[in-house]
């Protein structure tokens, strides 16, 4: 269960910062609107995970991982935003480096 608060937590943080890009500055109601929910979610989403004796340390691990490719992927794919060889590599390192945080913690 945990889990899957976590990948509802990634998902709403990513809906949340890709709305932020919509938002203007906060000048546009609607993204600002979403943005504001989707973090609000994702914190809360997150909290539950912790709650449940996930450990901190991976939690936020998976999160800023999984969110940092999705939300590139995001923009590479559907915004039009540049993403080199080199920025793929690094998410592959980061995604790797919470694999490795995962995995030393396994009994």
């Amino acid at each position: 269960m945990p889990w899957l608060l976590l990948f509802g937590a990634i998902g709403a943080e990513v809906v949340a910062t890709i709305s932020l890009r919509f938002s203007d500055g906060f000048t546009r109601l609607v993204p600002s609107l979403i943005t504001l929910a989707g973090y609000g979610t994702a914190f809360w989403l997150l909290s539950q995970v912790l709650k449940q004796g996930m450990n901190i340390g991976v939690a936020y691990g998976v999160w800023a991982a999984l969110g940092v490719a999705l939300v590139a992927a995001v923009g590479a794919l559907f915004l039009g935003e540049p993403l080199t060889w080199l920025q793929v590599g690094g998410i592959g390192l980061v995604i790797m480096g919470v694999l490795a945080l995962e995995m030393g913690g396994a009994h």
